[in-house]
């Protein structure tokens, strides 16, 4: 069994023990839109408010602009939780956001079947 201090607490045949939305205070609703490619970055400036493990676990993975849903993969936690914990970072200055830019249009046609014929390759 983990330790405190270790990290999000882990039993090795239970697995997470603390539920996901304890960590966001039960809230499910994030106060600044973002997409799963949106991307976020660490200001440099201190946060002010009180930030607890998991907070600052996301501060540090951002010191590069990452996605959110690469964030909630390193985070081990659902993306409604992790939006919600970015959202509050960003309220309290410790990130900044972009929202996805997308080289190619997700519509379009010609890439979509360049995706399923990959799928289709790899099954």
């Amino acid at each position: 069994m983990a330790t405190a201090g270790d990290g999000p607490w882990l039993d090795d045949a239970a697995g997470r023990l603390v539920r996901p939305f304890t960590v966001s205070d039960g809230r499910t609703r994030p106060t600044v839109e973002l997409d799963l490619m949106s991307q976020v970055m660490a200001t440099g400036a201190t946060p002010f408010g009180y930030l607890g493990p998991e907070h600052a676990q996301a501060l540090d993975l951002c010191r590069a602009p990452l996605p959110v849903a690469e964030v909630a993969a390193h985070l081990k936690l659902p993306v409604a939780v992790t939006k919600v914990l970015l959202a509050d970072l960003v309220d309290c200055g410790g990130l900044t956001t972009k929202p996805p830019v997308f080289a190619h249009n997700p519509t379009d046609r010609a890439l979509l079947e360049a995706v399923l014929d990959g799928l289709r390759r790899q099954l």
